[in-house]
């Protein structure tokens, strides 16, 4: 902020003023008190951080004037020595920083005439280096009671170098951190306590504005927990990398989350104009600029990005709800103290900071004050929010039932209108009615005359079906005729020529070798086995033609007008013989048939429904593979206690949603004119509740469709 940089300058003319000169020292008399070090401290600045402790124990440094050491946003690391005077009882003394964010800090004691006691700690070092566990660092020096020692201490950071430096006994800063340890975790109960009403005040009325309240809360907490130091000490001690950059990087999410809950919450799309609402926006991606240089390592570019943005943003949002307040959105001036809350809390943590206050108890905590402040009086807003909504839905009401009151009147006015003109449609009416008669009964004969024409189309599929069928054993079995006729006549031949040798004068060893040479001129073996495959082959064409005929004999079941028991499993056998010619040998069949009882029905009924979806089946695969192999056609059967279910499947090309609700509706088809009337599966439909049964279609357009038949065992 602009306020800030001045303080800085103004800080840093004084320290010019002061110069060199001998510092008094800070007196520690009191172990219950706590000395904040805001004299006695002289400093080095080490623009190359090549200082070590023997370059600086003996040169000359500069006085810092009084308040606290702030060097601002510095690459230079900066030395500083502090003369303690211990007039305490107890030669155990700490000395705090409470600077939780810095980099790092080396710490030199010089012990006796030569010794020294060197610590380095710090965000850029593990929690674990600390000697004492604590947010804030802090070092024990040993001073004997009555004497005085100088101290140094090394600090550099990438974010401005505040180092706001106590002392006191060991029990003093103890019980001072357990003073600041009670503090944050009241102020975390309090946070988390809005956190978790607010969330569940939002599982009840689904307004999304809690969402953006307890987001921007959770921000804020990350942001608080960060600065202070307890992210480092509870949720990340082994990663300082991360302790450094959160520094950087939970403020901005504090701010963009409270960019967004101001929106939702004040409406700003329906109370300020487009362009402005669209100013938030720019504030994003310079939030978002900071977020990726701090991810990249660019603190400064980042720190600056962020304090130039944040500035923006305070600024920004205020006018934003001043403006909506003077609109007379009520929601506007809850928000709009509790921001200024925040603010003043932010300003004296600043002025604390540039010595303009006193560092104290209270100074040092207005930060997470005015962030506690702000998150409860926005919870307050956002409770006042539901009466507004109350409000509005109690106009909203009154405004619907004048509405109604008034379609009420109007409604008994056009009823008077109604009954006169429905005295007149009673007659037109009765008139259409007796037209519409006579046109369905003329319906009713087009439809069974459709369906008698989708029988003889099925009729013809079949007839087709078993010739071509009927025609391969036959066509198998006439050319084998004509090379058996053939071994026949050789046959004959060999017996006449066996008879000329057994009645001729030769010896028994000649007749034996005649034997023997006829023989191998006629090639006997290979006649042998020519016979047998010939007859082998034409004895299974004439097994395959009955197979076809008592395939057929199944299927057609002359008395399928007769309810009777029959076999599922035959009927699906039957009819996939039927149809095999429609496989033509690329489309693959899966059948998986579990043992089934008999069950009541109509066979041929049945048989004509598994015809057509098996056909349609064939067509879908048809469609999605062409007469390439891929396609599989599946069947199965299984059964319960009270039902038998069969399962036609295909991956073929599925049906989408539309498809599926009309695909029975009478005429309606997705085939090409020519290869379908439309009433297939409204005749399977029909026929499946005559048996009191189900169809029920499980199906993806482009991966195939299923359907699942369930038929009683028994009718009822």
């Amino acid at each position: 902020m602009l306020i800030r940089y001045l303080l800085l300058v103004a800080c840093s003319l004084l320290s010019v003023v002061a110069g060199a000169q001998n510092v008094p020292p800070i007196t520690i008399s009191d172990p219950d008190k706590n000395y904040l070090v805001t004299t006695g401290v002289e400093y080095i600045e080490d623009k190359t951080h090549s200082l070590t402790y023997k370059d600086v124990v003996n040169a000359h440094y500069e006085v810092w004037p009084k308040g606290i050491p702030n060097f601002a946003t510095t690459s230079s690391a900066y030395w500083l020595r502090i003369r303690l005077r211990n007039e305490s009882s107890t030669g155990k003394l700490m000395l705090r920083l409470s600077a939780p964010t810095t980099d790092s800090v080396f710490f030199y004691e010089p012990i006796g005439d030569s010794g020294l006691k060197a610590h380095s700690t710090g965000a850029a070092f593990p929690f674990g280096y600390r000697e004492k566990i604590s947010s804030d660092l802090i070092f024990p020096v040993s001073v004997t009671p009555g004497t005085e020692k100088y101290v140094y201490l090394k600090a550099s950071s990438t974010s401005p170098l505040l180092l706001p430096l106590s002392t006191g006994t060991n029990i003093a800063i103890s019980d001072s951190d357990k003073y600041k340890d009670i503090f944050w975790g009241m102020y975390m109960g309090l946070m988390l306590a809005m956190l978790l009403y607010n969330f569940f005040v939002y599982l009840t009325t689904r307004d999304a504005s809690y969402l953006f309240y307890i987001g921007y809360v959770l921000a804020v907490i990350l942001a608080q927990i960060t600065l202070s130091g307890y992210g480092f000490q509870l949720l990340w001690p082994k990663s300082p990398w991360f302790s450094i950059a959160s520094t950087y990087l939970t403020p901005p999410l504090a701010g963009i989350t409270g960019m967004e809950f101001l929106r939702h919450f004040l409406r700003t799309r329906e109370h300020i104009p487009r362009a402005a609402d669209r100013g938030f926006f720019i504030l994003y991606i310079l939030y978002g600029i900071a977020i990726v240089a701090a991810l990249a390592g660019k603190y400064t570019i980042t720190y600056n990005v962020i304090d130039m943005t944040a500035s923006l943003v305070s600024i920004y949002m205020l006018v934003v709800a001043i403006v909506i307040w003077r609109k007379g959105y009520r929601p506007a001036g809850f928000f709009l103290v509790a921001w200024v809350a925040f603010l003043i809390g932010v300003f004296i943590f600043v002025f604390k900071n540039f010595n303009i206050l006193p560092y104290n108890i209270f100074t040092a905590y207005t930060m997470p004050v005015g962030s506690a402040m702000e998150v409860i009086l926005l919870s307050f807003a956002l409770a006042d929010r539901i009466n507004i909504l109350k409000k509005e839905k109690e106009k909203h009401q009154a405004e619907a039932i004048a509405a109604l009151e008034e379609n009420e009147k109007i409604i008994r006015e056009q009823n008077v209108v109604l009954e006169q003109k429905v005295t007149e449609r009673t007659y037109e009416l009765k008139r259409s009615n007796d037209d519409l008669n006579k046109a369905l009964t003329d319906l009713k004969e087009a439809e069974t005359q459709l369906v008698e024409s989708e029988k003889m189309a099925s009729l013809g599929q079949l007839t087709a079906g078993i010739a071509h069928e009927i025609n391969n054993p036959i066509n198998f079995v006439t050319s084998n005729v004509k090379p058996l006729n053939r071994d026949v006549l050789i046959l004959l031949d060999t017996v006449k020529e066996l008879e000329q040798i057994a009645t001729s004068d030769m010896s028994a060893g000649e007749k034996a070798k005649a034997i023997e040479n006829y023989k191998t001129d006629i090639d006997y073996e290979y006649l042998q086995i020519e016979i047998d495959q010939l007859l082998n082959g034409i004895g299974e064409g004439a097994s395959r033609t009955a197979e076809i005929v008592k395939g057929l004999r199944i299927f057609s079941r002359l008395d399928e007008d007769d309810l009777k028991k029959a076999d599922i499993n035959e009927g699906l056998n039957s009819t996939l013989i039927i149809t095999n010619n429609m496989l033509n040998n690329t489309i693959a069949v899966a059948k998986s048939y579990a043992n089934l009882p008999l069950i009541e029905c109509y066979p041929g009924k049945l048989n004509q429904v598994f015809l057509n979806m098996i056909s349609n089946a064939v067509y879908a695969i048809r469609k999605k593979y062409g007469e390439a192999e891929g396609g599989v056609l599946s069947i199965t059967t299984t059964f319960d206690e009270s039902n038998v279910h069969i399962t036609i499947g295909d991956n073929g090309t599925g049906m989408d949603e539309n498809t599926k609700k009309r695909l029975f509706e009478p005429f309606f088809t997705t085939k090409d004119v020519g290869e379908g009337t439309g009433l297939g599966m409204s005749i399977a439909y029909n026929t499946i509740n005559k048996h009191h049964g189900q169809i029920n279609i499980n199906s993806e357009l482009g991966r195939g469709t299923e359907f699942i038949i369930t038929l009683p065992l028994i009718q009822k």
